[in-house]
């Protein structure tokens, strides 16, 4: 019923809609000197911060220029067993797609919430954002490693 609603709805849009819209990469910058970007999608409501570092066990996390080629291949591993089940590279699934999540989150956000889901989705204002965007399904606590989330960070790099 609602995969049903949702495609009237979409329908109703596009005839609605004008031809001639154009959109370049489907998000409003709003900067200020004090953050580097704040910014919100026009694709969803969750807001798009890369000064939140969330909560949990990495404070910052700065990447060297160069991809790890041997980190990246340890995080494909790590993130075909333990996080195809809900995210893929391109793409929505359950949760969201992965390539470019360094555009829209900090990296020391992305370890903590690898780390710390439980924590980061009861207390930090986007991860929660993204759990009333997902239907509020938890993303389950993988129990990794700080190397092994390391290595799917590195990873999700190379997207």
């Amino acid at each position: 019923m609602k995969k049903i609603l949702t495609f009237l709805f979409v329908s109703t849009l596009i005839a609605c809609g004008s031809s001639n819209e154009k959109k370049e990469d489907g998000f409003k910058f709003n900067r200020t000197k004090k953050e580097e970007t704040k910014t919100v999608s026009e694709k969803t409501a969750t807001p798009i911060d890369l000064n939140n570092k969330g909560i949990g066990p990495v404070k910052d996390l700065v990447f060297d220029s160069a991809i790890d080629d041997a980190l990246v291949a340890n995080g494909a591993k790590a993130f075909k067993q333990k996080c195809t089940a809900c995210h893929k590279p391109v793409g929505k699934l359950i949760g969201p797609a992965m390539k470019g999540i360094y555009e829209r989150r900090h990296p020391a956000w992305v370890m903590n919430i690898l780390l710390n889901p439980t924590e980061m989705l009861k207390e930090d204002p986007i991860a929660k954002a993204l759990l009333a965007e997902y239907n509020n399904i938890l993303m389950i606590n993988q129990n990794l490693s700080q190397e092994e989330a390391r290595a799917i960070a590195e990873y999700l790099r190379s997207l």
